[in-house]
């Protein structure tokens, strides 16, 4: 894919106008205090996932809903804390897999939690275990999540989803041996908009490290690429010509651009300048609304949705030193 989106020194400055509800806000404090409702819960399960210089745990607490929701939890053997703490966000259509998948934060000292996505799972990586319950209703969508309930804020999919997001951030504080001060949200793609939408609704985050992120900027995203999963809004669209409105109504409940604009945390931004899944401009609006000054964003132009890969992984450990240490 060559550079199909605005040049690089126009992307330094594109800061779009966002589209915000009135009361966005109040519908996701609404939302945070009736999930608080429920008992936590959280559950730490000592396994032997087979390795021996990381402890591991199977994580099972409520999230939207009272809803259980599965998640692994890493962390040095032996170390008693309270550690500082990541909490890892997955990409479209992944789950949780298996434990020994996901060290390299341990590795590196950290306590670690990777949350397992709701309904999701099937379409790459080692499978997940944590099924969407949709208690609001739902209505007609388009195959896949970025439709499902997408008619009501209050019955969108990426409801429930930003809500469990916020309860695993309170799983790993509730632990003894986990710094409550020293905790930060990360994840690719859809798990680089989850980290955002945490980081707007966390407002004591130590970190946010969003690559390559998705779910920012829906309707231009839907403009300018035909890739999946921005795609599926668009097929909706094509078939419910008389819902366009409502469709994009809802959405800015869920958009990256607005939670970013809340956000707290220093924060450490990829994007890759060939990526025609999460297009650089969605990408750039996303951190240049981003409302904490300490922010930085690495670039990768000849790269597409991969992004960074191992070096930008480099890069978030020497960030994490600078926030959690």
């Amino acid at each position: 894919m060559a550079f199909f989106d605005l040049p690089q020194d126009q992307l330094e400055s594109y800061r779009p106008t966002r589209t915000e509800p009135a009361d966005f806000d109040a519908f996701w404090s609404g939302t945070l205090t009736a999930a608080r409702q429920h008992p936590l819960d959280a559950r730490f399960d000592s396994i032997d996932s087979g390795l021996q210089l990381i402890e591991t745990y199977d994580v099972t607490f409520n999230g939207y809903g009272g809803q259980p929701i599965k998640a692994w939890f890493l962390k040095p053997s032996g170390a008693t804390g309270p550690l500082p703490c990541v909490v890892e966000y997955n990409g479209y259509g992944g789950g949780r897999g298996f434990a020994f998948e996901r060290m390299l934060y341990a590795a590196a000292g950290y306590a670690y939690l990777f949350m397992d996505t709701r309904g999701q799972g099937s379409a790459w990586g080692s499978g997940g275990h944590t099924p969407d319950i949709a208690p609001d209703g739902d209505s007609p969508q388009h195959p896949g999540f970025m439709t499902r309930g997408v008619l009501d804020p209050r019955t969108y999919y990426y409801r429930r989803l930003f809500t469990d997001a916020v309860r695993a951030v309170e799983a790993v504080r509730s632990r003894a041996d986990v710094d409550a001060a020293r905790v930060a949200v990360t994840g690719g793609s859809q798990g680089g908009g989850i980290a955002l939408a945490a980081a707007g609704l966390v407002p004591d985050l130590a970190g946010c490290l969003p690559d390559v992120p998705f779910l920012c900027g829906y309707r231009r995203a839907t403009e300018i690429t035909d890739k999946h999963p921005y795609f599926e809004i668009s097929l909706y669209c094509r078939i419910h010509r008389d819902q366009v409105d409502t469709v994009f109504n809802t959405l800015s409940y869920f958009d990256g651009w607005n939670f970013a604009a809340r956000a707290k945390a220093p924060a450490l931004f990829s994007v890759g300048l060939m990526d025609d899944i999460c297009p650089p401009s969605t990408v750039f609006a996303a951190f240049n609304h981003y409302a904490q000054e300490r922010k930085e964003i690495r670039v990768y132009p000849y790269n597409n949705h991969e992004g960074g890969q191992g070096f930008h992984d480099s890069a978030k450990l020497e960030f994490l030193k600078g926030v959690l240490q």
